[in-house]
């Protein structure tokens, strides 16, 4: 009963703890958009991004007050049982708002998702897709890969992560295991400049081909064309009047 009492105590005081954590940290950036003089006319000026390492879970991974999460313990447990000795390949296990995420290293990944694919106990069908996602101050792990995975046959949903610095932007394709990722993984590379290695046509899928550049990274300039809108030029971002 003392280790129950303790363990409830531990997580009613978990958001408390992170909280104290996040503003203990140091301010890596102030802002939104990496305006400093002119164009930030968001609202978010003054906002604090801190640093902080990045979040795992420890087990259990399934909250029994929240059903979204009741088969986590299981396919954290298949996944190591599949990868046997490559189960260090899995760095950090990450479970929030109901959702679990697979943080792995990118050289482990196509044999990873093949393992969700083809094992009996995972047998996670569909790739939904694959987002770019962009953090300039998380040094060596800039450039972010997250995939969403399905199992029609277990009515299961996971997320598997990966990252690559910007100096060295590569990720292995897993087209020859989900094809369908395809164009997601076009469109990562066109937005966001992650090189899926392997990939069996890697162009731009938006953009024209002579795009220099991959607008959606958070250090991409905010210029642009002035607008014209019903008889008034509106300034393109980097012109406009940032309010203090």
């Amino acid at each position: 009963m003392t280790n129950e009492n303790e363990r409830d105590e531990a997580a009613e005081n978990l958001p408390d703890q992170l909280g104290r954590e996040r503003l203990a940290a140091p301010v890596k950036r102030t802002g939104l958009f990496g305006a400093t003089t002119t164009g930030d006319t968001s609202g978010f000026g003054g906002l604090q991004v801190r640093g902080s390492a990045p979040v795992g879970s420890s087990r259990p991974f399934t909250d029994p007050d929240d059903r979204r999460t009741a088969d986590f313990d299981r396919v954290a447990d298949d996944l190591e049982t599949a990868l046997g000795e490559q189960a260090e390949a899995v760095e950090r296990v990450e479970v929030s708002h109901g959702e679990i995420t697979f943080h792995v290293r990118r050289e482990a990944l196509p044999e990873l998702v093949r393992h969700l694919r083809d094992d009996p106990a995972l047998r996670y069908e569909l790739c939904t897709g694959v987002a770019g996602v962009h953090f300039p101050d998380d040094a060596g792990r800039e450039l972010h890969a997250v995939y969403h995975f399905r199992s029609i046959t277990h009515n299961s949903e996971i997320r598997v992560a990966t990252t690559c610095p910007d100096d060295d932007p590569h990720v292995p394709s897993i087209v020859s295991v989900y094809p369908t990722n395809d164009w997601h993984e076009r469109e990562a590379w066109d937005f966001f400049g992650i090189v899926f290695d392997g990939h069996p046509a890697l162009t731009r899928i938006q953009m024209p081909d002579d795009w220099h550049g991959h607008p959606q990274r958070k250090d991409y300039p905010l210029g642009g064309i002035p607008v014209e809108y019903r008889g008034a030029t509106v300034p393109p971002p980097d012109e406009r009047r940032s309010y203090k």
